[in-house]
């Protein structure tokens, strides 16, 4: 199944490169037209979004490699793509069963959540294989795949290397998965989790809540405490909130909401919204400066300029990853 999988993926792929790679002089079917504002250090104003990847299958839990390629975990392919600067794209790391997010560690390791056979959208699905988060470069081993009592580590969300040979993973709570798969439970929240994120020194941890954003100190070895409330997406009143986040070298934080991608100083100050074509949902600073943001949204048009239909009874997977030049730079 997950042959057959990554061998369609490779063919949609295909389809996906022949769509237009520049900004679109009007919005394809699902696009919204937006006019973007000057954000000091962040964005010039009038700045525009161009379209790097777009196809029938996800595109999410983007994280940057050590040369500034992007990668993204594909769902339905089972496999984590890479993208480089020019657009193209191909599997970095196959058989990655249910791939969901990725993140590389400080050391160059490669770590992901696998969510085995959870995903919603396939119904009847049978599968022996358990969700786990798993390093998949340089070796691949498995860190963890039960929680605590044995259960399930049910359906991960995000995944953030802690540089201990761990991640902090959301699967509706916040948890931290050390080294030797021991599972701790850090913060219940009043709603869900979803994003991670650190300051680039490493001393504060972010998580989102839905419409809020929760920050922890980080000490020496890495404990998370002192849980509060560093932001609010005001803007996403009605929608489904915060879900994917990163941070700029300086220390400012980027949120996916419904409203776009929203920009927070260091001390939760908010410093404006970015509006993006579709709803936003995954983001990552990449490219050789870590000058480019890129962020995957739902929705996606065909070859043909049409909408993507998915059948009924099976979630809408279709995504387009978006790329925007900006004044400032990743980590």
């Amino acid at each position: 199944m997950i042959r057959a999988s990554l061998a369609l993926a490779g063919a949609l792929a295909a389809l996906s490169l022949s769509l237009p790679l520049a900004a679109q002089e009007s919005p394809l079917p699902g696009e919204n037209a937006v006019q973007i504002e000057a954000i000091a250090g962040v964005v010039a104003a009038g700045a525009e979004w161009e379209t790097a990847w777009s196809g029938p299958m996800t595109a999410d839990g983007m994280t940057t490699a050590p040369d500034g390629r992007l990668l993204f975990a594909q769902e339905q392919s089972n496999a984590i793509w890479a993208l480089w600067p020019d657009d193209r794209a191909f599997v970095e790391v196959p058989y990655v069963l249910g791939a969901g997010a990725a993140s590389f560690a400080v050391d160059g390791s490669l770590l992901a959540v696998e969510r085995g056979c959870t995903d919603p959208g396939l119904n009847g699905l049978e599968c022996s294989q358990p969700s786990a988060l798993v390093q998949l470069l340089p070796e691949r081993r498995v860190i963890a795949d039960a929680m605590p009592d044995g259960s399930s580590l049910g359906r991960l969300n995000d995944v953030l290397a802690d540089g201990r040979g761990g991640a902090w993973v959301t699967q509706s709570a916040l948890w931290h998965i050390a080294a030797d798969g021991s599972v701790t439970k850090v913060y219940e929240p009043e709603a869900f989790t979803n994003g991670l994120a650190t300051s680039p020194d490493n001393s504060t941890l972010y998580v989102t809540d839905m419409r809020t954003v929760h920050a922890f100190d980080l000490d020496s070895e890495g404990t998370a405490s002192n849980a509060r409330v560093f932001a609010s997406l005001d803007e996403d009143s009605e929608g489904f909130g915060g879900d994917g986040m990163t941070v700029d070298s300086e220390g400012r934080l980027y949120v996916t909401g419904d409203a776009g991608v929203y920009v927070f100083a260091g001390d939760g100050g908010k410093l404006g919204v970015i509006p993006v074509p579709r709803r936003s949902i995954t983001l990552a600073f990449a490219g050789p400066d870590r000058g480019t943001l890129y962020v995957g949204a739902m929705g996606a048009a065909t070859p043909d300029g049409e909408a993507w239909e998915t059948p009924e009874g099976v979630r809408n997977v279709a995504m387009t990853i978006y790329k925007l030049d900006t004044l400032s730079r990743g980590m």
